[in-house]
């Protein structure tokens, strides 16, 4: 769709609205009685970090609970080998998670 396409659509399909330039970023579409955003920090819309160290213990809790499912009535061993399988990715990518961290000070 081309630019002006695209700029007849929004002044159609919502007459209360005009493209604004913000210095820096792209144009933004607002409401006549409205500002645009300036900035937008990662904690406005809900990320604000790492979960930290009680995530990475959820994870590893998370680990064990998985291979809880080992234990049970089911006769095949498929679903074993997949268990096995996600609990071992999740393994993975926790001591990567943690070498990365170990190793994040030291230059490359």
């Amino acid at each position: 769709m081309s630019e002006q396409t695209h700029r007849d659509r929004i002044t159609i399909d919502h007459p209360d609205t005009e493209r604004v330039n913000q210095p820096g970023r792209e144009e933004a579409v607002v409401r006549h009685d409205a500002q645009p955003v300036e900035h937008e920090r990662p904690e406005e819309w809900g990320w604000h970090g790492e979960t930290g160290r009680a995530g990475r213990i959820g994870a590893w809790i998370a680990v064990l609970v998985t291979l809880a499912f080992l234990v049970g009535n089911h006769r095949g061993r498929i679903e074993d080998i997949w268990i096995v399988g996600i609990a071992v990715g999740m393994i993975v990518i926790l001591i990567a998670d943690w070498r990365r961290r170990k190793n994040a000070w030291r230059a490359k």
